[in-house]
């Protein structure tokens, strides 16, 4: 689908094929996106309060009986997650992936006789298109690469925030931590590609409408962790993803940076200044396009050396760069734009 347009009645908006979308159409779309940018924002806060609040009023049983499940469930993030087919397939993930559009780029062939790590780049506000890719079926992963069960991994606080844990976990999400990505590569069979959104927190402290910079040369975990469990290393880039927010990028040194880095330090997050178009939250309606690269031969070491993980991961970063300016072009990028690997 291409890119909405509305009229001159503000009623309707062209897509691909010469078809229509209603301004109900309009809506939905609006609300999907919506309900995820509030999820991200406040469900965990949200949750937590509401649990914590019932304790103190006559519905007290249910804070205990949920308390009492979640101790019981501790460890089912880090022994490969609950996944629900059901969640991953609601229509309202179809909503949001038309919303922008987010289309899926297949360059190569996975086999499922492997497993993959595919690090995703940049992280930009919210990594809309790495969550729509690999983390509902509306995406298109299953469809592109049979037999290959893609997972997105998250910040591993997350999955303490009760209520929260147990949606994103429905959603097929794990902890970016090495006890979970390890148990899912080598006690989960075969066939299985963890998501990995190498910049992270710091990435997200970069992104803006026109950049594209990735933090990579310094994190070099993923390529040990791939060496250790033999499987591939997969590059993608998500184009447009930093057009969706404007950023207030503060300027290294400032007080208001230092207080982001300190919060990140300490929360693991790091909070961005952004803003959103219609109802203040929505992101810019820009194609977004998540392009797989092809997949990096990775053999099984044990015990790999810093110079083993400083090959692949050189490796790895001419993989990313080709990529990019391979696929820049047809994804709406000037021939001169460059990507800054800090």
């Amino acid at each position: 689908m291409s890119s909405s347009s509305e009229d001159l009645n503000g009623t309707v908006a062209v897509m691909k094929g010469g078809g229509e979308k209603t301004q109900w159409k309009l809506f939905i779309e609006d609300v999907s996106v919506f309900q995820l940018v509030l999820t991200f924002l406040f469900m965990g806060v949200a949750g937590l309060l509401l649990i914590v609040y019932l304790m103190f009023t006559t519905l007290w049983p249910i804070s205990v009986l949920y308390f009492t499940w979640q101790i019981y469930d501790w460890h089912k993030p880090e022994r490969g997650g609950r996944r629900s087919a059901f969640v991953r397939s609601w229509k309202m993930w179809t909503h949001f992936k038309e919303y922008f559009p987010v289309k899926l780029v297949k360059t190569a062939e996975l086999s499922p006789s492997k497993n993959y790590i595919l690090g995703c780049h940049p992280h930009g506000i919210m990594s809309m298109g790495a969550f729509s890719c690999f983390s509902t079926e509306a995406g298109g992963f299953s469809e592109a690469y049979p037999g290959v069960q893609s997972t997105l991994a998250i910040l591993a606080g997350l999955f303490r925030l009760p209520i929260f844990r147990d949606y994103i976990l429905l959603a097929g999400m794990l902890p970016v931590s090495k006890e979970s990505l390890e148990y899912k590569l080598s006690r989960a069979g075969l066939g299985n590609a963890l998501v990995i959104i190498i910049g992270g927190a710091e990435e997200s402290l970069a992104c803006s409408p026109g950049a594209n910079t990735v933090v990579m040369k310094h994190r070099k975990g993923f390529v040990r962790l791939a060496l250790e469990n033999g499987a591939d290393l997969v590059p993608v880039y998500s184009f447009g993803e930093n057009e969706l927010f404007p950023q207030v990028l503060l300027s290294e040194g400032s007080v208001g940076r230092k207080l982001q880095a300190l919060f990140k330090q300490v929360m693991g997050f790091a909070p961005c200044i952004f803003t959103g178009v219609r109802w203040l939250l929505l992101p810019n309606k820009r194609p977004v396009t998540t392009v797989v690269g092809s997949p990096i031969s990775v053999p099984y070491i044990c015990h790999p050396s810093e110079e083993q993980v400083d090959h692949y991961h050189s490796l790895y970063l001419e993989a990313l760069s080709k990529l990019f300016h391979t696929h820049k072009t047809s994804c709406g990028l000037a021939e001169t734009h460059q990507l800054h690997i800090i």
